[in-house]
């Protein structure tokens, strides 16, 4: 099955390809899957400029072959992610027919994801969690600040550090702290 990905960030298109075969690995083993590199896109014009919307759906429409499926990744920022992906998801849905399609908005950042999970990430990459830090993950409006916070030693970057603290991630620990992130494993899940 081919997996083509939407995403709106610089390091989401190395990360997100890394944690969806890291969840397929541990929710659906038995279902082979390609996940190529994402399609990257600047969200506010993707949400709202009808062209771009239909542009980007129809490229990976057309990368996702007989057996595909696409994945449509924001950050909900302040949007209500529930809100925010039903309307998506049905925009989408108009256009492509009968591509599965799944949209996840991470609340409020894909970082928060991290957060969820922030006890497995401890010295990866100099990352220091200290257990009275512990905060709701999908809490903190600016989670990259609050991840960068804790790598005060080297600093955190999109591109390279993401990619690696989502190949390190505990994925039990974000899917118990997370509802954002249980979506994405709902939506994983889905035949």
């Amino acid at each position: 099955m081919n997996v083509i990905a939407i995403v709106e960030g610089d390091g989401e298109v190395a990360a997100f390809p890394v944690l969806l075969r890291r969840i397929a690995a541990w929710r659906t083993p038995q279902r082979a899957v390609n996940i190529p590199h994402p399609i990257r896109i600047r969200r506010d014009r993707f949400i709202n400029r009808h062209d771009e919307f239909n542009r980007y759906l129809q490229l990976a429409a057309a990368k996702c072959g007989d057996d595909g499926r696409i994945f449509l990744l924001l950050d909900a920022d302040d949007d209500c992610p529930a809100t925010t992906g039903r309307t998506l998801h049905d925009r989408a849905r108009n256009l492509i027919g009968e591509i599965p399609i799944s949209v996840v908005l991470a609340n409020r950042e894909y970082e928060a994801w991290f957060i969820a999970a922030a006890e497995s990430l401890h010295g990866c990459r100099g990352f220091r969690f200290d257990p009275t830090d512990r905060v709701d993950a999908e809490t903190p409006r600016d989670a990259k600040g609050w991840i960068r916070a804790r790598m005060a030693d080297r600093g955190y970057g999109e591109t390279t550090d993401q990619p690696a603290l989502s190949a390190s991630m505990d994925l039990q620990q974000a899917f118990e702290r997370s509802r954002s992130f249980r979506k994405l494993c709902a939506e994983w899940d889905r035949d």
